[in-house]
């Protein structure tokens, strides 16, 4: 998964809190945009939008963004940050047996995650989904039991990535349609109002539900999400994957360096190699 696009309307004040609060670098800043990561990891794009209109929590959009650290000292660095600048946004925390996951909403409503996986050889897969559930997790005892002085000194010095993204959509047989028969992933988990699928055995890199959004129509462009980017590793691989959506009736636009695309509720999904 590569960064995620967010119309924001306050741009100071949501670099601030990517930056001061989550622990993210700014990578590079423009007169309308600010893209914040770790490294040369480009993790979020916030995109300034003061004219649009404020999204519905209701509406097919961004559920939240994770971020996956490489291990848990890493991960209690940014904690750490989080309970001193901004424990006002935190919103919860559990144990999903492939991961541990703390929750918080930015300042403008966007869902994030922050989380570490389980050694995939922990992973318990059946009958072609893995198990996941939602277990009860202290974020006081793990912050307690792997933060150290360097994490919490310098926390934005440890690696992250995009693990993966959840979207609000409007049913989930729709959902699979596009994200499994023509985009081309993996379903690895499977209820009547949510679907996880992946590429390469993970246990989900996107994840679809519809707790607030059963039924929601095509969104129109607010703050909120602006884009998902999916990278694939090769240019073949996007060319096939180009031809596989049009032999889907997907309607696929070329901007020279990558491909936009639609989901069926225009959640705009990039597609570079």
């Amino acid at each position: 998964m590569g960064p995620v696009t967010l119309h924001v309307a306050d741009l100071d004040a949501m670099t601030a809190y990517y930056r001061d609060v989550i622990t993210l670098q700014v990578l590079g800043a423009e007169a309308s945009s600010v893209t914040l990561g770790r490294g040369a990891v480009p993790l979020v794009v916030l995109r300034h939008g003061p004219r649009l209109a404020t999204s519905s929590p209701n509406q097919a959009g961004l559920f939240h963004t994770a971020v996956l650290f490489d291990n848990p000292t890493a991960l209690s660095g940014a904690l750490a940050s989080v309970a001193r600048h901004g424990a006002d946004t935190y919103t919860g925390s559990a144990d999903h047996l492939v991961s541990l996951a703390f929750y918080l909403t930015d300042p403008e409503g966007n869902g994030v995650e922050l989380y570490v996986d389980r050694p995939r050889e922990a992973w318990d897969w059946r009958g072609g989904q893995v198990q996941m559930a939602t277990l009860p997790l202290d974020p006081q005892a793990f912050i307690a039991r792997h933060l150290t002085p360097a994490a919490e000194q310098s926390p934005q010095d440890a690696a992250a990535v995009v693990g993966h993204v959840h979207l609000q959509v409007g049913d989930v047989a729709t959902a699979r349609a596009f994200y499994v028969d023509a985009l081309g992933f993996s379903p690895t988990f499977e209820m009547p109002s949510a679907l996880f699928v992946s590429a390469g055995g993970y246990h989900h890199h996107l994840a679809m539900n519809t707790w607030r959004s059963a039924g929601a129509a095509r969104r129109a462009v607010t703050l909120g999400l602006g884009e998902v980017t999916i990278d694939l590793p090769t240019a073949e691989d996007l060319g096939r994957l180009a031809e596989r959506l049009r032999s889907k009736g997907v309607t696929v636009r070329d901007d020279g360096a990558s491909l936009l695309v639609e989901d069926p509720w225009a959640n705009l999904v990039r597609l570079r190699a």
